[in-house]
């Protein structure tokens, strides 16, 4: 079977090589074009070892279009002779023209349990909501956003302390595996029936922004703990440190955890501390969990802006918390 592979970043990557390896025939990549680092596409925005690599190693031809729904974008599609698409965070919606291509269609990787979390960042927005569980769902392509029947699926459990990048790594080789055990079903003719997605249960996993890092500390421990795994590595979660007489200084939290009740209610969230019993931990207050009582987030691990990243205890050696230090956003 002709096969052209379409994606971008870490998690395509094991699809890749699965093909590679398999005894089908990769005519093509297409990827997104060069970007400036920082700018790579990609559901967590990490490359491993670059899919355009992997490609030039095998003496994959590469195709690399700004848009492959254009007409020079189909024309070099059409160029490979494709049977079938293979897609894994490719990074653009394609058209009913793209998948008309090959005779077969395409078949779209998605780091979901569809039909929850459809969209540009599943992985990060299943940590973010606090899901204990999550998958590879391999489906059918259709016009519509991670819409197609569901051809297989797989679940793993979610580590209690795990990030988005973390994940994104464990799910990867799963989704190529199933990936290809779809492929080699479709070579050999065998039927390979769909489910259709139930649209009652769709939630979305719009594509990350920076905005979307900036912690609120109105929410509970858990929730802010959620988002800072969710937000690693890229966008990161961030706060701001408002210290009385000094101008706000921006601070990446890249590590946390719930830890621990607070009595006191008058604190306000947001507010820093340190533990007698614990003199190298940095606490902050959440919101209350119930009746007088407060959820503490333990920071483990920060990067204040210009610095490098940090435990909390080497952090606190030159911030030791006053009374008033609070985190919140820019403007107090």
């Amino acid at each position: 079977m002709r096969i052209v592979m379409m994606g971008t970043g870490l998690f395509a990557e094991p699809t890749l090589e699965a093909l590679l390896a398999s005894s089908h025939l990769v005519v093509g990549l297409v990827t997104q074009p060069d970007r400036p680092v920082g700018q790579e596409r990609g559901s967590t925005r990490q490359t491993g070892q670059g899919m355009k690599n992997l490609a030039v190693q095998h003496q994959v031809p590469v195709f690399q279009p700004e848009s492959i729904n254009t007409p020079e974008g189909i024309a070099g599609l059409t160029a490979f002779q494709p049977d079938l698409l293979v897609v894994a965070a490719y990074g653009q919606i394609l058209s009913r023209d793209v998948l008309g291509v090959p005779p077969l269609g395409g078949i779209n990787v998605h780091a979901s349990l569809l039909p929850k979390y459809r969209g540009a960042a599943p992985i990060a927005w299943a940590i973010y909501h606090g899901e204990k569980q999550t998958g590879v769902t391999i489906i059918r392509m259709s016009a519509g956003l991670d819409a197609g029947d569901m051809l297989a699926q797989q679940t793993i459990d979610i580590g209690a302390n795990e990030t988005a990048g973390e994940l994104e790594s464990r799910l990867a080789p799963l989704g190529a595996r199933s990936a290809l055990q779809v492929v080699d079903r479709l070579a050999a003719g065998t039927p390979v029936p769909g489910v259709k997605q139930d649209k009652t249960l769709v939630t979305k996993a719009p594509k990350l922004t920076k905005e979307h890092g900036l912690i609120d500390w109105t929410r509970s421990a858990e929730q802010v703990c959620n988002q800072i795994r969710a937000m690693q590595p890229w966008p990161t979660a961030y706060t701001y440190l408002h210290r009385t007489g000094q101008p706000a200084l921006r601070v990446i939290i890249t590590r946390a955890v719930a830890s621990g009740m607070l009595d006191d209610a008058p604190i306000p969230s947001g507010s820093l501390f340190v533990d007698s019993r614990f003199p190298t931990s940095l606490f902050v207050t959440a919101a209350e969990a119930g009746p007088g009582e407060r959820r503490l987030v333990e920071i483990t691990e920060l990067q204040p802006a210009g610095k490098r990243r940090m435990p909390a205890a080497d952090f606190l050696r030159g911030h030791r918390p006053q009374p008033g230090d609070q985190f919140g956003p820019a403007a107090p």
